[in-house]
């Protein structure tokens, strides 16, 4: 077999490709056809390998463009592949791994020039070159018998009804990543695209019946996290040391394309630098089922893969009441929560977890019945933590979603009694022991403050302030560090404030005969965007003082500690109001503290906070509206997902490289 190993290099030099891609038209019924798709190899798992490959197939697929209409040979390799998917089914039943693996190659071969030619033409081009055929002996006319449509929906059908196993796992992926492939017309093009050929046969076509199960079949695929079965070199024993490939009944065929596929496969060494992904299936799936979920609405036909996936129910919904919802199906919640809440350190699982939240009541209500909400919820703060080391959009991802939980009471209740140990990941201070709660307030405040020294970005501080609001009636037993931290932010928002207003102060006082007009805008902007924000820190500690003051001592103690803060803003036109609660607090229990005597220990004073806590008449505190946030997403919210989810294509789709030339829909430092 040694003798038949070849590299990408020599594809053009190959005598099967060079026939199928020539001049001369090939009977569907040729023998040639086997000998064409009987090759063993490993598809490429990552960019490096998909982009040496797909730098060899461009040229090859140059000129099958050239020729494919005077042949029609594309069409018949298209035909030769439905044909072998006819008894996948059974095939994967008598464990016959013939049809199996020539079904394979068929369709990794359509798919790699598939991707060339919609690099190279219109979707109605394409069309044309799936419907050329031989027609009389020298000449081909296309022929109007929907091969298109045909290939869409015998892609689909594959991926519903052929199970997943170690012998299918390779025609499958092929399956899922063909979709992605024929639905890539859209990062070509810089505007939403919102019809065409394959976006029509997927939403009206002959697959509209599948769409519950397509959307369930990826979404039981993301939740198994099959990992890719090892590479079967030796399937079928060569016949001899350099003929070809004896496999059952069929004997004596030539090697085709290639005998072993080496890129990431056999014989060749991991490059470290490439990272392997070692769930293919399960990544490729979730990024058909995101883009799915995302098409447009069309004029007559809403979108009915985001139907599908904002209505399921759990499997263990034994409700009688018939869903109103199309395409509606059941799943195993449990299952689909362990899934999310392994794999949220990617920005797809993390898009889908908010898309469930967003759009599927079922899903949210499930999730916030979980006892075992940290497993979710500390993935998410992790991604928050490392903000750094994110890119923007994955981060307003997590940050959306927490601010969907803190809309629900019972989760801002009930995240303060799951007492965590010894956070590893949080590194400014050890951590021995905190609640949930807490640890959220601090993440999220750090969120803040990076922001405010790095990315400035009004949307971000909008939500994690939001959140925090969402929660702060519901403040409890706050740990000592994250009671310090909400003061030592209002600290830092305070001298940003004085900072800003001595400069639009030196501005107004300018030299004379200077303009200095062109600045005033800027610096009356900044104040009125940090005075925002000051008033929202208030009205978060002042609702945590008039609703749960005497659970959370420790921020009676950080409130009095640094209280000469807060002078300043008694007296400024837009904190008045909400300071009287916090001047009457700081009061009370300055009094109390005066009362007990000099030189106290932290612990004499706490226990002080502690009694006054009881003592204070609740009626001294005035009552303010409580406050709460809710998660709206902006009008035509596909101008921010679309592009996102195609990015997320672009950098993350297993075996798939684009050139960053001709990308239209997003730039690519976007994310």
């Amino acid at each position: 077999m040694g003798a038949n190993i070849s590299q990408v290099s020599d594809l053009s030099e190959n005598q099967s490709l060079r026939t199928l891609i020539g001049t001369e038209s090939v009977s569907e019924n040729d023998p040639f056809w086997n000998q064409l798709i009987s090759f063993t190899f490993t598809s490429p798992t990552n960019s490096g390998d998909s982009k040496l490959l797909e730098e060899a197939v461009i040229p090859l697929a140059k000129i099958f463009i050239e020729n494919n209409p005077r042949t029609g040979n594309f069409g018949a390799l298209v035909r030769v592949f439905l044909g072998r998917t006819k008894e996948l089914k059974i095939s994967t039943e008598c464990q016959d791994q013939l049809f199996i693996w020539q079904a394979h190659n068929a369709l990794f071969m359509i798919r790699c020039l598939l991707k060339v030619f919609i690099r190279e033409m219109s979707e109605d081009d394409l069309q044309l070159q799936f419907s050329y055929q031989e027609r009389a002996p020298g000449s081909c006319e296309p022929v109007t018998e929907g091969l298109l449509e045909e290939v869409i929906c015998n892609l689909v059908h594959l991926i519903v009804e052929v199970p997943l196993l170690d012998i299918t796992y390779s025609v499958l992926f092929e399956a899922v990543t063909s979709l992605l492939v024929l639905l890539s017309y859209q990062l070509l093009h810089k505007e939403i695209l919102r019809e065409g050929l394959v976006y029509k046969y997927l939403m009206q076509g002959r697959c509209l019946d599948l769409t519950s199960r397509l959307v369930k079949t990826l979404l039981y695929n993301f939740i198994r996290q099959e990992k890719c079965p090892p590479p079967v070199t030796h399937i079928f024993e060569p016949q001899s040391e350099g003929g070809g490939l004896l496999y059952g009944l069929a004997s004596g065929v030539a090697s085709g394309l290639w005998t072993v596929f080496t890129l990431g496969g056999a014989g060749s060494k991991p490059n470290p630098d490439q990272e392997q992904n070692p769930l293919p299936l399960s990544n490729q799936s979730l990024l058909l089922l995101l883009v799915l979920a995302n098409l447009t609405d069309g004029p007559d036909c809403p979108n009915p893969y985001r139907q599908a996936v904002t209505s399921f129910k759990n499997t263990q919904d034994t409700s009688s009441i018939p869903s109103p919802h199309p395409h509606t199906f059941q799943i195993n919640f449990n299952s689909l929560y362990t899934a999310l809440c392994d794999q949220q350190r990617s920005d797809q699982a993390t898009l889908l977890l908010y898309t469930l939240l967003h759009q599927n009541t079922n899903v949210r209500t499930y999730v916030l019945s979980r006892t075992d909400m940290e497993n979710l919820v500390m993935p998410i703060l992790e991604i928050l933590y490392h903000v750094e080391d994110r890119n923007s959009h994955h981060v307003y991802m997590a940050l959306i979603i927490l601010l969907i939980l803190t809309e629900d009471d019972t989760f801002n209740r009930s995240i303060h009694e799951v007492i965590l140990k010894n956070i590893t990941w949080y590194t400014e201070r050890c951590l021995t022991e905190i609640s949930l709660g807490s640890l959220l307030i601090l993440v999220v405040i750090r969120t803040i403050q990076f922001n405010m020294t790095r990315t400035r970005d009004k949307y971000l501080h909008t939500n994690c302030l939001a959140a925090l609001a969402n929660m702060s009636a519901q403040f409890r037993c706050l740990h000592q560090y994250a009671a310090q931290r909400i003061i030592s932010l209002f600290a830092l928002l305070s001298k940003k404030h004085n900072k800003v207003l001595e400069q639009a102060t030196q501005s107004l006082r300018g030299p004379l005969g200077s303009d200095n007009s062109a600045a005033l805008p800027d610096y009356a902007q900044d104040l009125n965007v940090i005075e925002e924000v000051i008033r929202m820190m208030l009205e978060i500690i002042n609702s945590c003082l008039a609703n749960s003051l005497h659970h959370n001592p420790n921020l009676v103690y950080a409130l009095l500690y640094k209280r000469e803060l807060f002078e300043q803003f008694r007296s400024h036109p837009s904190f008045q109001d909400i300071m009287q609660n916090l001047d009457t607090v700081i009061g009370f229990f300055s009094t109390r503290l005066e009362q007990a005597g000099t030189d106290l220990s932290v612990e004499r004073v706490q226990e002080v906070i502690k009694k006054g806590a009881v003592a204070l008449p609740k009626d001294r505190l005035k009552k303010f509206p409580e406050l709460k946030f809710k998660y709206v997403e902006e009008d035509q919210p596909e101008d921010f997902f679309v592009p996102y989810v195609w990015s997320l294509v672009f950098n993350s789709g297993v075996g798939l490289h684009w050139s960053p030339q001709g990308i239209e829909l997003f730039s690519m430092d976007s994310g």
